[in-house]
């Protein structure tokens, strides 16, 4: 989804009644998931990278509750944080740093303490057959060579410039783009011969990219932290999403997509 982030306007009448009821019913042990019946609409703002296993995780949690539905919102974390400080409707925030989420945090957005369900790792993303030849972190600075990176603001484009820094190379990208996702599908148009993402960014792509991977990226790892949000429309629901992304069954879906344990 490469350019802006475009935040739709919810239709969230239907959530007004959707947290926990009276009613109980049987503990899901698989998605460890509320022993409340749950129900309406939960919107989760989530980062781009998590859009392969949240999506899963949505089937699930769908077929645990059937009288709930989740929606989402992916895009870059910093526009995401930014839509929720500034009142758009939401219940879960998923962001793929700390520093996003402290936005959120300090705005007093946030219900409780985020906590880390995920960390991830960046990987450099290729042509298939990587016909540039690319072999470690420091050939992306080689003149000629035409690369996408995240915005600075980013989460992914943060972690690659603390490589960056943390090397002491210079690099112009091509583009800058402002989620991991925009960055993938420039490589995958063939826009640009390499671009900076995430490990698991890499794997959903299958055949369309080639993964490079560079130990400098073992020092720029992201954690990934989740949170209730302050005025979630769906509160009840929403927690038990939270709940499946945290459980063991969640985490399965998380790390079969390559993301790293919190």
């Amino acid at each position: 989804m490469a350019g802006g982030l475009t935040v739709a306007v919810l239709a969230l009448g239907a959530c007004s009644g959707g947290g926990s009821s009276d009613s109980a019913e049987k503990s899901d042990g698989e998605s460890g998931s509320s022993s409340k019946k749950v129900s309406g609409t939960v919107t989760v703002f989530a980062a781009a990278s998590l859009k392969e296993s949240f999506t899963e995780l949505k089937k699930t949690f769908e077929k645990a509750h059937p009288g709930a539905k989740v929606t989402f919102n992916f895009g870059g974390s910093d526009a995401l944080a930014a839509s929720i400080t500034s009142g758009a409707p939401a219940d879960v925030f998923a962001a793929a740093s700390p520093k996003t989420m402290k936005t959120v945090t300090d705005a007093g957005d946030a219900k409780g303490t985020p906590s880390t369900f995920v960390r991830n790792q960046l990987e450099i993303a290729t042509l298939p057959g990587n016909p540039k030849k690319i072999t470690n972190f420091k050939d992306l600075t080689k003149g000629g060579l035409k690369v996408a990176l995240c915005a600075k603001e980013v989460p992914c484009g943060s972690a690659a410039q603390k490589v960056l820094d943390n090397e002491h190379l210079k690099l112009t990208p091509a583009s800058y783009e402002q989620d991991v996702k925009g960055a993938l599908t420039k490589v995958e148009l063939k826009e640009v011969d390499a671009s900076v993402v995430y490990k698991t960014d890499v794997k959903a792509a299958g055949g369309k990219v080639e993964g490079v991977e560079f130990p400098e990226s073992k020092k720029a790892i992201n954690d990934y932290p989740i949170a209730l949000l302050k005025h979630a429309p769906n509160a009840g629901a929403a927690s038990a999403f939270i709940d499946l992304v945290k459980s063991p069954q969640g985490q399965k879906v998380l790390n079969k997509a390559g993301f790293l344990k919190p």
